[in-house]
């Protein structure tokens, strides 16, 4: 059912557990990324023994480099060498707790081995990190739809009268029979520096691809179509870019100089983060993550907005250093506009 030497990029639910071994440089200084790049270059041209070589090179002068160690962790996974693997990713978490793609990628590696509760629980440190991170939540529903299908095994062969349990067995194994899945994209390395996609929520009309039209299911209930809003004119969309972006710098302003009352007077009430936690959970966290650093720079630029009515979408690139930590990444917010203020409803990386 699985293969545990196989590992996709796809976040698919309808692709093999799970949805994805995160590869590319995710946290690459521009200083090194000649460096990344030969290594990039060598992993796709399947010299992986080379590539291996050249990180070994690289962290023998710079051995706390996340990025190098993460292209380490993919190249071993790669190699087959899953053990390896899980301890490079391993360390990459208890050294960086705050970066979520090691945990979706250890949670990768935990379940090619069969280990779920292992990769639960190392994907659900990866959202408790990033609530906005759409990959790990779509592998931590694999991985619960297979524990529960080793429960009701489990439960069949301990009362096999019961007759309620086979058919839940049978949609469970139903879901990932290779008639319900499609061939996914084998692993490899990408010289991308976007972090794992955003929900399709947040796509910018610059990136946008149409869905595909499923049929109608025949008891599904109708949805009705969303009112039509007139465009606003140009003068009035322009000054609203304005104050959107002016707004998303003061709010990476407050977060760089640790100000967290103005911090998280950018979000709106109607935020919620998305997993378990709940809004105050959530700016406890927040507020434990950002003023326990010794010092934070924040620089966002390349703003693209798009505006409708007195709501907005704007995609932006982020950099972010902290400490030994620097961060180049696209950043998503939603906006809505309450009291003459753009106030955060949203917000995920990729």
């Amino acid at each position: 059912m699985f293969h545990p030497a196989r590992f996709f990029l796809s976040s698919s639910l309808k692709k093999p557990l799970i949805a994805g071994l995160v590869a590319g440089a995710l946290w690459a200084p521009l200083a090194h990324a000649d460096d990344y790049a030969e290594v990039n270059r060598l992993v796709r041209a399947g010299q992986t023994a080379e590539a291996l070589g050249k990180v070994d090179q690289y962290l023998a002068n710079k051995p706390r480099d996340p990025q190098m160690r993460f292209l380490k962790g993919v190249i071993l996974a790669e190699s087959g060498k899953p053990s390896e693997a899980v301890a490079v990713f391993t360390k990459l978490t208890e050294d960086y707790p705050e970066l979520p793609e090691p945990y979706n990628n250890l949670a990768v590696l935990h379940a090619g081995q069969s280990q779920f509760d292992k990769a639960r629980v190392a994907l659900e440190m990866a959202i408790r990190t990033n609530p906005s991170y759409a990959t790990a939540h779509e592998n931590l529903g694999d991985v619960y739809a297979k524990l529960a299908s080793q429960s009701y095994s489990k439960a069949l062969q301990l009362d096999s009268t019961n007759t309620g349990v086979p058919t839940k067995l049978a949609l469970i194994r139903n879901l990932f029979s290779p008639d319900a899945r499609s061939t996914g994209k084998p692993l490899s390395v990408s010289t991308s520096t976007t972090t794992p996609a955003a929900p399709a929520a947040a796509v910018t009309k610059s990136s946008a691809t149409p869905a595909p039209v499923a049929p109608p299911a025949a008891a599904a209930p109708a949805v009705a179509a969303a009112p039509t809003k007139v465009a606003p004119p140009a003068a009035t969309a322009d000054a609203a870019t304005a104050d959107i972006e002016e707004a998303v710098r003061n709010w990476a302003k407050a977060w760089a100089a640790k100000d967290m009352a103005s911090y998280l007077d950018a979000y709106s009430k109607q935020f919620n983060p998305t997993g378990a936690k709940s809004r105050k959970d959530w700016e406890k966290e927040r507020h434990s993550r950002i003023t326990t650093k010794a010092s934070i720079a924040v620089v966002v630029s390349d703003f693209d907005v798009e505006v409708t009515g007195n709501q907005a979408t704007v995609t932006f690139k982020q950099h972010y250093r902290s400490g030994s930590l620097d961060s180049r990444s696209r950043k998503t917010l939603t906006l809505l506009q309450e009291k003459g203020r753009w106030l955060i409803t949203r917000e995920s990386a990729g």
